[in-house]
């Protein structure tokens, strides 16, 4: 037995009996992480944090994080989003975005690379103020955008502007995993400049000849007229993999981008069932017929304002609160609320809810009558 295996042992045991709900009983109603984090803000054993290890810019409307997690960070599956928690202005601000690395990679490396809005409160933060030491807050990982098992055997890997990063990941596990079959790795962006990890992926070309890639610009650099640049076409993916057919895809991007993937591969055997797809855009909202009537009633804030127009989530903004999101796209549930009594509709499902005491998620639900919120 080598000394380092003699060590961990007992430390790993050393953090299961501090992780016991005993433990957290005898150090009061905060818990042991509020006194470990006098310590050290890493040492929390329930709450995931992580510190910013380097701020690096590829671009200039973006800002890629590498992280060092803490021991209560459980990991991801590639393709999955995390939510991110940073204090600006002494309020935790959170935000998901989508790892970039490999699920296999070292637990000490999470990366992130985030596109930067101009009206973004925390984006402009994370790139204009965010620097090494400082600390983050992560949520568990989420979502169903990942890799089948088992791995195909053809398998085309697109993405669109941001849409890069979870894809990215999907590429980045595969080479890991010594994946053998086909792969055809695919970006679009505005131009050349807002490549991201070109380098990267080309690097990853050179020593895994499965690979193929392309990246494609879809406005051409400098070009004042905005006259438009080549796009996703079936004779794109061709020129990339031969015929699509038995391939599966995986594509992340802004609504048009996935629509067009399913379109090519609807015109093939079963294509449908081989597209796993995501897009960044939060959905848009279109209640048929009238608008709801009714009030909506936020319990804690104590406030009532008649149903307007939009999510759940803008009309408590609306309203001058400040609900906890993430995504804004239903994907994260950072912004899941306890709905105590009315009717709600799922703008994603369709489906119509009126049972009380139910957890919703107010960016993806609207009014459908009389609401209360547990707000």
């Amino acid at each position: 037995m080598t000394t380092s295996t003699t060590i961990r042992r007992p430390v790993a045991a050393a953090r299961r009996l501090l992780r016991s709900p005993l433990v957290d009983l005898l150090f009061g109603p905060h818990g042991i992480d509020r006194y470990l984090e006098l310590i050290r803000p890493d040492l929390t054993l329930h709450d995931a944090r992580a510190e910013v290890t380097s701020v690096h810019r590829q671009t200039d409307r973006s800002v890629t994080l590498k992280l060092r997690p803490n021991a209560a960070w459980a990991g991801f599956r590639a393709g999955q989003c995390v939510s991110v928690g940073v204090e600006i202005d002494g309020v935790r601000r959170t935000r998901t975005y989508s790892p970039a690395g490999s699920e296999h990679g070292s637990d000490v490396a999470l990366e992130l690379t985030v596109t930067v809005h101009p009206q973004g409160l925390v984006s402009r933060h994370l790139q204009d103020s965010l620097r090494p030491g400082a600390m983050l807050h992560l949520g568990a990982a989420q979502g169903t955008f990942t890799l089948p098992h088992p791995r195909p055997e053809r398998l085309v890997l697109i993405s669109g502007g941001s849409g890069v990063t979870p894809v990215l990941s999907m590429l980045r596990t595969l080479c890991d995993e010594g994946h053998d079959g086909q792969i055809v790795f695919l970006h679009y962006a505005r131009t050349a400049a807002d490549w991201l990890y070109e380098p990267e992926v080309q690097a990853l070309a050179a020593c895994h000849p499965n690979l193929r890639l392309g990246y494609r610009a879809t406005r051409e650099r400098g070009n004042r007229s905005g006259r438009r640049g080549p796009h996703l076409t079936a004779a794109a993916i061709r020129a990339l993999t031969g015929d699509p057919q038995g391939a599966h895809a995986a594509v992340c991007g802004p609504p048009s981008l996935v629509q067009s993937v399913r379109a090519i591969w609807a015109r093939t055997d079963g294509g449908a069932d081989r597209v796993l797809a995501e897009t960044f855009t939060p959905p848009m909202v279109t209640v048929p017929g009238c608008r709801a009537e009714g009030r909506l009633r936020f319990l804690r804030s104590n406030r009532s304002v008649a149903v307007g127009t939009g999510t759940l989530l803008e009309q408590a903004e609306s309203a001058g609160l400040a609900p906890q999101f993430g995504c804004r796209m239903g994907i994260c549930h950072t912004c899941t609320c306890r709905k105590a009594a009315g009717a709600v509709r799922n703008v994603l499902t369709g489906q119509v809810s009126e049972a009380p005491d139910e957890d919703i998620q107010l960016c993806v639900s609207v009014p459908a009558g009389d609401v209360a919120l547990e707000i």
